[in-house]
């Protein structure tokens, strides 16, 4: 098991930003095998991933980041700072570079999968298997659709700059998870988290309507590989509904249903997420 201790706090300065990145070998494997896990907007590398990362037994090291505006990575002026997808591209890109890390499999959640995807397109033959969890660009079939949903971020967004940002993590959050579960101490944490940083979180979802204005989805979604994607079950059906065409229609895309959550399943359901990814990788490294 892993324990904090395992996991110091380190550091690269690189592209104007100090990044704040965790990496854990795991003393019980010997494979060689490497993953990165990317975490969502609002949120940090640690706090997404943690409790998932202590279950893998199918790679040797684990490597988290902090993304721009985010958890403890900041810009080296101190200052909150604007950011688009390709920068985020380009940290990550940066830091498997320092680290020596030519190949791996990449995992993203939310936000940190828009980043994995256009990771993979970008360094195709870097990325073995690929876990996706709720995906932003990926949270609508259709395009129109997606990109309505966008204009409530945006809402969300100018809440979060202003004096009343527990209106905007309110209003992201019933955007997000509209069928969640809602409990005053979730709900709680929930919105202590997301409102560590409110500027930076408001800058990490411009980020990702900035890209769905620019991205080809149909070309992102040919680039990828051998994709798990993960949709909570009390997600929107219309979310369901795309991830199991994907799978129909796509040889390479798993969808997977995690019953009892919603976009929170990261932190409602890391056992059962966990279990998944090991059995995914099995099947892929099988193949």
């Amino acid at each position: 098991m892993i324990d904090d201790m395992q996991w110091p706090a380190l550091t690269l300065e690189t592209n104007g930003q100090s990044i704040t990145y965790r990496l854990y070998t795991n003393p019980d494997v010997k494979n060689g095998r490497r993953i990165v896990l990317l975490h969502g907007a609002g949120v940090a590398g640690m706090d997404t991933w943690s409790f998932i990362a202590k279950m893998l037994d199918q790679w040797q090291e684990v490597l988290i980041p902090d993304l721009r505006g985010m958890g403890d990575t900041w810009p080296l002026s101190g200052e909150e700072e604007s950011f688009t997808a390709s920068d985020l591209v380009t940290d990550l890109s940066s830091l498997v570079d320092y680290l020596g890390w030519w190949s791996f499999d990449l995992g993203g959640y939310s936000m940190g999968g828009m980043v994995a995807m256009l990771y993979k397109q970008q360094y195709p033959s870097r990325i073995g298997k690929q876990f996706l969890l709720e995906s932003a660009l990926l949270d609508r079939p259709t395009w129109d659709e997606t990109k309505a949903l966008r204009k409530k971020y945006s809402e969300a967004t100018r809440h979060l700059r202003a004096a009343d940002k527990s209106v905007g993590i309110l209003a992201f959050m019933n955007t997000i998870s509209p069928n969640r579960r809602i409990s005053k101490q979730v709900e709680a944490l929930t919105m202590s988290r997301l409102g560590h940083r409110p500027i930076g979180f408001a800058n990490a979802l411009d980020c990702v309507t900035a890209t769905i204005n620019e991205v080809d989805r149909p070309a992102l979604i040919a680039a990828q590989g051998d994709v798990t994607s993960f949709i909570g079950g009390l997600s929107v059906d219309a979310m369901h509904d795309y991830h199991q065409h994907l799978d129909d229609t796509l040889p390479n895309w798993h969808y997977v249903m995690v019953p009892g959550t919603d976009h929170s399943l990261p932190y409602q359901k890391p056992r059962n997420i966990a279990k998944t990814m090991n059995n995914e990788a099995k099947r892929f490294y099988a193949s």
